[in-house]
């Protein structure tokens, strides 16, 4: 019997953990752009150096919300305070379950009156059309879905181009774009400027660590766009910035990209596993890392294991709220950075040339994750998992790898622990996981974000990117 939905599947596999740390799905794919459109290192350096043209047009869902209960929609859901949301203002969501654990996250842009667009991955997006859907809300809601990750030569269009223009050259490149001065706003305030002969809206936003701007617009203008901002950006050293070092810049910003959605269990989401789809990103997601437990809840987390524990407000009810306020909060693991050795990550590297055994999982570069969802375990010198490793890669702008992960909230920044590389038993079926044999890598605890400059230029924002500075 085919299974119709994502329950079905999970109550055919009997095992959740194996069925994800087996799915045949592989990594996160960021689709239709081009990988490189220099080099890799090139494109890393230029964020930091000069000006850099994100395209964010293919790789996230776009969830249009419109109608008089739409802004109760999102209060119902997200462990945010709406209290000040008005028009032009941007806010990142974060919704939970019912036990207070993150489901994904995503950018509301507050575009109209009673208009909103989410912009993010698949799980938030899918929580909020399940709950608009179901739960009795008078609101309208249409899904852009994001590109498919293989085409396969298909013509691929979305409903909107968006692009990010970042670095420290940016505003340069901005109000060359623009034909003079642009304001720069506070953070994530909206407002519009001048592409050539056309006005599109504009996000202030800060990715890259210095003052840049998201925008978006129709489509079909996507070409006319591109080339105005990079034609105008030649004279800033504005690079294009290809998929492959694209997905490397949360490294330095510290934004964990794919926490696993934590809908597997419980009752009260059984109504929503029952509503997904039997392939969709949920039954098809590939778990991925050293730490492996029978116990798919020990792969959840909570928004202050993400470091969005200042993002919860209890001046309304949403769902997750009796769960989070009976935590203490003081105790929840904390967001960090941790810095790899380097003579053990190039040990990693050497042993693709070992001709006589199976060598260690490869470190793809810049972007080392083989799963949608990874974790690694991380321990201390007593052997005690302590934290995990959730997103991995390499920075030519520190020169190091780098993860983005959770630890114990008693690891003091500076602390060397080590960090578990691979998959055990040789790894698992996965399509992007080779037979191997781990890797102990020593790492040291440090502040998210890493880049001096992000902690620094992020400070106005608050939040988790501002802790360190």
């Amino acid at each position: 019997m085919t299974a119709k939905n994502l329950q079905e599947v999970l109550d055919a596999a009997g095992n959740t953990v194996e069925l994800l740390r087996n799915s045949q799905l592989g990594a996160y794919i960021y689709p239709v752009v081009a990988a490189e459109f220099t080099n890799w290192q090139r494109e890393q350096r230029a964020w930091r150096d000069t000006a850099v043209l994100f395209d964010q047009s293919h790789h996230m869902v776009n969830l249009f919300i419109k109608g008089p209960d739409a802004l109760k929609l999102i209060s119902d859901t997200a462990i945010n305070s709406v209290a000040n949301f008005p028009v032009n203002m941007a806010k990142q969501y974060v919704p939970t379950t019912a036990a207070g654990n993150v489901i994904g996250d995503g950018i509301l842009f507050h575009e109209e009156e009673d208009e909103f667009t989410f912009v993010g991955r698949a799980p938030a997006a899918n929580w909020l059309m399940f709950h608009g859907e179901t739960g009795g809300y008078n609101v309208e809601i249409v899904k852009d879905d994001r590109s498919p990750s293989r085409p396969n030569g298909k013509q691929v269009t979305r409903k909107l181009w968006r692009f990010q223009i970042q670095g420290p050259r940016a505003w340069e490149v901005i109000e060359k774009v623009n034909g003079g001065p642009v304001e720069q706003l506070k953070f994530f305030r909206m407002a519009t400027m001048n592409v050539g002969n056309k006005t599109v809206r504009t996000l202030r936003h800060g990715m890259a660590g210095a003052p840049g701007l998201e925008l978006w617009g129709p489509y079909e203008d996507y070409d006319d766009i591109r080339e105005t901002i990079l034609e105008a950006g030649e004279e800033f050293g504005l690079e294009p910035v290809g998929s492959r070092a694209y997905s490397s810049n949360t490294l330095e910003s510290g934004w964990i990209p794919s926490p696993l959605p934590a809908i597997y269990d419980g009752e009260a989401e059984r109504p929503y596993r029952e509503w997904l789809p039997a392939n969709g990103y949920e039954a098809t997601n590939a778990l991925a890392g050293s730490f492996v437990s029978d116990d798919i809840t020990d792969y959840y987390t909570n928004p202050w294991d993400l470091g969005y524990g200042s993002f919860v407000k209890f001046d309304h009810d949403f769902i997750g709220r009796d769960a989070l306020e009976n935590l203490d909060h003081s105790r929840q693991r904390k967001k960090v950075t941790f810095a790899w050795n380097a003579d053990d990550l190039g040990e990693i590297m050497t042993s693709l040339l070992d001709v006589e055994g199976p060598g260690y999982q490869f470190f793809n570069l810049p972007n080392a994750n083989y799963g949608s969802s990874n974790f690694d375990e991380v321990k201390d010198a007593a052997g005690k998992v302590v934290g995990l490793s959730m997103f991995t890669g390499y920075s030519a702008n520190e020169r190091r790898g780098l993860s983005l992960g959770t630890v114990d909230p008693d690891v003091e920044i500076g602390t060397e622990l080590t960090l578990t590389w691979g998959e055990p038993d040789g790894g698992s079926k996965k399509t992007t996981v080779q037979p191997h044999k781990q890797k102990d890598v020593r790492v040291v605890v440090s502040p998210v974000p890493y880049a001096v400059t992000a902690r620094t230029e992020y400070r106005e924002g608050g939040g988790w990117r501002s802790q360190y500075a």
